[in-house]
C-alpha cells in the first residue's frame, strides 16, 4: 500500500498531519526525525514536521536530506520549511515578520501543483517565531501573507515544496486541499487506505502472526478493546479469550451491561469480579498517583490470575492505538512524552507473553470507522473514552463505597440526560464521526462525566439547612485527548441536570460545570 513518511521534529501537532492524510484515505507513518526507517517502494513521499526548535539553534534537530531529497517528493511544514531553506542556501532569521494565529494567504502562483484548487485568498494558521527572509536560489515563492512574503515556496528542479503555515490544523480552511495535492498529484498516492482494506489486511496478518496459538485480551467495554477483540475473533476465532475485570470502580450497572452487550458478538468473554479486593486496597488512600498504582497493580494481578486458568496461552492482545505508540516514543530533548500509556509496556513483563496489537497503526476515529465496518453496534463504537482507573480519578481524595454510590447515581443521571437531549436541530457534529450530525448531546460530546469534590457545601432543602457534597460536570470535545475544549452545553440542559441530581442523589446539594480546556487543565481532575 502507498504511504507517506512523516518525520517528526517535535511539534505538538505532528499527529494532525497523519490524521489529515488518513482522512484522505492515504496511509502514512510518523517517525522521529532521528529514526528514519528504510525507504521501501511503498514510500511515495516525505513530510518534515514543525518543531519548537529554531534552525538557528546550535543543537537544532538535523536530518540527512540526501536520503530522500530529489528521489521522493518532499513537503516541509513550518520548521521543515525553514530547514529546507537554511540547508538550501536561503536565510532564516528572527524578525518583526513572525506570525502567530490566523492569517490570510495570498496565492501568487496558482499553477503550482501544491496550490491547485486553493482559493486566491484563504485562511491559514501560522505559528513561527523565525521567518524565511531569503529563499534558496533554485526556488520561487508560491504564496504570501501580508507580512510574510515567503509563506510558501517550491524548488524549480525537484518535487520539493515548503509552507511556513500549518495545513494540518483545523484553522487552515483549505489545508486538506493542500495536503491532498501533495499526496495525490505530487506523490501519486492512490488513496486506497479504507476501513475495509485495513480489515482484510489485518486479518491476514493476524493469522500469520498468531497461527494456531491461544490469545487473551483484556476487555474494558471501550471502543479500542472492543474493536481489537472483534478483529482478532475474525482472525483466530475460538483461540481468543477475553477477560473483563470489574475493579469495583465502574459506572452504574456497567459490569453487567457490558457483559450483556458482548453476548451476541460471538466473543468468548470471562467476567472477573474483583471489586472487593480493589476497594479494600484503596481504603485510606488519597494521593492520586498512589491510587493509580494500586489499581494498575491489582488489575495485572487479577488479569494474570484468570489468564493462568487458560491452558497454553501464548499471546497477549492489547488495544494500543497509534497515538499511544507515537506519544510513548517521544523525541528526547525536544518533545517530552505526553504519557506512558499502559498499553505500551506493562503487562508483558509480568506475564511473559508475546504481544499482538492489531490497532497500533490506527487513530481513534479510524478505530471507530473500522468498528462500524466490522458491524459492531453503534452504542459500543461511539462510546465515550473512560479512564483506566475508572471512577477513582473522579473522586478527588479517598475512594469509599459511599462516595462511589453518590458518584454513580449523579453520573448516571448526567449521561442519561446527554443521551436523551435531542440536538438534531442544532449544528453539532458527532464527536465519533464529524462527517455525521449529532442526534443527541452524548453523540456531540467526546467525553463526559461527573467529579465528586472533596469539600462540603451549605444548602437549603425544604426548611432545613444541608451540608453536603458538590459535584462538577465535565464535558469536552477532542480528537485524541492531547487537547480538549469544554463543550457549550445548553443552559436548559444544565438546569435540568442540576435539578435532577440535587433532587434524586442523596449527599449532593450543589452542581457546577467545569469550563476549563486542556491545556491548561486536564480532562480528568486527578
Amino acid at each position: 500500500m502507498d504511504k507517506i513518511l512523516i518525520l517528526d521534529f517535535g511539534s505538538q501537532v505532528t499527529q494532525l498531519i497523519g490524521r489529515r492524510l488518513r482522512e484522505l484515505n492515504v496511509f502514512c507513518e510518523i517517525f522521529p526525525y532521528n529514526r528514519i526507517p528504510p525507504l521501501d517502494r511503498q514510500v511515495k513521499g516525505v513530510i518534515l514536521s514543525g518543531s519548537p526548535c529554531s534552525v538557528r539553534d546550535l543543537n537544532a534537530p538535523q536530518v540527512d536530506l540526501g536520503l530522500f531529497r530529489g528521489r521522493l517528493p518532499l513537503l516541509g511544514i513550518c520548521y521543515g520549511a525553514q530547514y529546507l531553506a537554511d540547508k538550501g542556501g536561503g536565510t532564516v532569521e528572527s524578525s518583526d515578520t513572525r506570525e502567530y494565529g490566523r492569517a490570510i494567504l495570498d496565492v501568487v502562483m496558482p499553477d503550482s501543483p501544491l496550490m491547485k484548487g486553493v482559493s486566491a485568498h484563504t485562511q491559514v494558521w501560522m505559528s513561527h517565531g523565525d521567518t524565511i527572509s531569503a529563499l534558496p536560489d533554485n526556488s520561487k515563492v508560491i504564496a504570501s501573507t501580508a507580512v510574510v512574503k515567503n509563506a510558501a515556496y517550491q524548488f524549480t528542479n525537484e518535487p520539493t515544496y515548503a509552507v511556513q503555515f500549518h495545513p494540518e490544523v483545523f484553522h487552515t480552511t483549505e489545508g486538506g486541499t493542500i495536503l491532498g495535492n501533495f499526496a495525490f498529484d505530487i506523490c501519486g498516492c492512490k488513496g486506497d487506505w479504507t476501513p475495509s482494506s485495513f480489515i482484510e489486511t489485518a486479518v491476514t496478518q493476524l493469522r500469520e502472526q498468531v497461527g494456531d496459538e491461544k490469545v487473551i485480551l483484556g476487555l474494558s467495554g471501550g471502543v479500542d478493546s472492543t474493536v481489537a477483540a472483534v478483529l482478532l475473533n475474525k482472525a483466530v476465532g475460538p483461540n481468543l479469550t477475553c477477560i473483563f475485570v470489574n475493579n469495583g470502580l465502574l459506572r452504574k450497572n456497567e459490569f453487567e451491561s457490558v457483559l450483556e452487550s458482548y453476548e451476541d458478538m460471538g466473543l468468548n468473554v470471562i467476567g472477573a469480579d474483583a471489586s472487593a479486593v480493589f476497594l479494600k486496597a484503596l481504603a485510606g488512600v488519597s494521593d492520586p498517583e498512589s491510587k493509580r498504582k494500586i489499581i494498575g497493580r491489582l488489575f495485572v494481578e487479577t488479569f494474570d490470575s484468570y489468564a493462568r486458568k487458560i491452558d497454553n496461552v501464548a499471546w497477549l492482545a492489547q488495544g494500543t492505538i497509534y497515538p499511544d505508540v507515537i506519544e510513548s516514543a517521544g523525541i528526547p530533548g525536544i518533545a517530552s512524552k505526553i504519557k506512558s500509556h499502559h498499553n505500551v509496556g506493562g503487562l508483558p513483563e509480568e506475564m511473559h507473553l508475546k504481544v499482538v496489537e492489531p490497532l497500533r497503526m490506527l487513530f481513534k476515529d479510524e478505530v471507530r470507522r473500522v468498528g462500524r465496518s466490522l458491524g459492531i453496534k453503534e452504542e459500543l463504537v461511539s462510546r465515550h473514552p473512560f479512564p483506566g482507573p475508572s471512577l477513582a480519578v473522579r473522586i478527588v481524595g479517598e475512594v469509599t463505597e459511599e462516595k462511589l454510590q453518590i458518584l454513580r447515581e449523579a453520573d448516571d443521571i448526567f449521561i442519561s440526560c446527554l443521551r436523551a437531549y435531542d440536538c438534531s436541530g442544532l449544528d453539532y457534529p458527532s464527536a465519533s464521526d464529524p462527517r455525521v450530525k449529532a442526534v443527541n448531546l452524548y453523540d456531540a460530546v467526546w467525553q463526559a462525566g461527573v467529579i465528586l469534590l472533596p469539600v462540603k457545601s451549605v444548602g437549603v432543602m425544604g426548611d432545613e439547612r444541608t451540608y453536603e457534597s458538590p459535584v462538577a460536570l465535565r464535558a469536552v470535545v477532542s480528537t485524541d485527548a492531547m487537547t480538549a475544549d469544554w463543550f457549550p452545553l445548553p443552559y436548559d440542559f444544565l438546569r435540568d441536570v442540576s435539578n435532577r441530581i440535587i433532587r434524586k442523589v442523596r449527599g449532593v446539594n450543589r452542581v457546577v460545570y467545569d469550563i476549563s480546556s486542556k491545556p491548561p487543565a486536564t480532562i480528568e481532575w486527578e
